[in-house]
């Protein structure tokens, strides 16, 4: 059995307990910033995973200048916790954690639950914003390798890799291309040749934890996914693959495999790819 890697998560207890500490920065993760500005957790700050976690001219993640900026501004330095949390069972805080993970900064971790078990708890949250000194950060060179882009995916495709998309089952299908609401959408409705479906909720309890290493281990190898093989994970705009990729990477122990965050989004808008439904 694979041992449960849980330096890679902290408890709502453990936050509680170390949220003021000195060398530990709670950032929380949403897609906008107006569940942070109804009340977030004491000392935490926000990124806007919308406009600063992702280039805001091209579709693209940030370089290594533009994240050494936002680090730089959140105060973190090389040597900083960072703790991340969010809504979502925390979508967009593991796709910060995947991208600051490429960019080596390796003291980095998520809060378990997010903001959703910190609610349940019925754990304080204020309004006060935090004051941050700004700091120089300077980030290792970037190391990709946790990422997939289009042509790879492409040729995953040939080579039998294996291809997990987290999405719905109605995504899956292509009875809808995205959940209501969402505006990022696609040309057209499937999925890429050769995925299994395993959405991303089912590696999360109700509380919005992630499941025992056993029950994990049970969902992914019940797909015929195991950590001696080549995996992708996609979604619709990478958050929710994030996810997943956090699921079989950080906790599971699965070592290669890549997040495709063009994801849906990009796949089911060029020409002449193919697409199942």
């Amino acid at each position: 059995m694979t041992e449960l890697k849980t330096q890679a998560l902290v408890s709502t207890e453990w936050v509680a307990e170390h949220k003021a500490d000195q060398n530990v920065r709670l950032v929380e993760v949403d897609v906008d910033n107006s569940a942070y500005e109804s009340g977030h957790i004491e000392g935490a700050i926000a990124w806007n995973w919308t406009t600063q976690l992702n280039d805001e001219i091209r579709r693209d993640i940030l370089n290594k200048t533009q994240l050494e900026e936002l680090l730089g501004k959140s105060g973190i330095t090389p040597d900083t916790l960072i703790v991340l949390y969010g809504d979502n069972n925390n979508w967009f805080a593991a796709f910060a954690y995947w991208q600051l993970k490429m960019f080596g900064h390796d003291r980095v971790t998520l809060m378990d639950g997010g903001r959703v078990k910190w609610e349940l708890e019925n754990r304080l949250f204020v309004e006060d914003v935090p004051s941050v000194e700004e700091v120089t950060y300077q980030a290792k060179e970037t190391d990709y390798a946790f990422r997939a882009l289009q042509p790879q995916v492409a040729d995953a495709i040939q080579k039998g890799v294996n291809l997990v998309d987290v999405r719905s089952p109605q995504e899956f299908t292509g009875e809808v291309i995205a959940p209501p609401g969402m505006t990022e959408t696609a040309q057209r409705g499937g999925h890429i040749p050769g995925a299994v479906n395993v959405p991303w909720k089912t590696a999360t309890n109700d509380d919005g934890t992630f499941k025992s290493t056993e029950e994990l281990e049970a969902i992914y190898g019940g797909k015929g996914l195991t950590p001696d093989k080549e995996v992708i994970t996609y979604c619709r705009i990478g958050e929710r693959s994030a996810h997943t990729w956090f699921v079989l990477h950080e906790l599971l122990g699965y070592q290669n495999v890549r997040n495709y965050d063009g994801s849906w989004t990009e796949w089911g808008s060029m020409v002449g790819v193919p697409i199942e439904r």
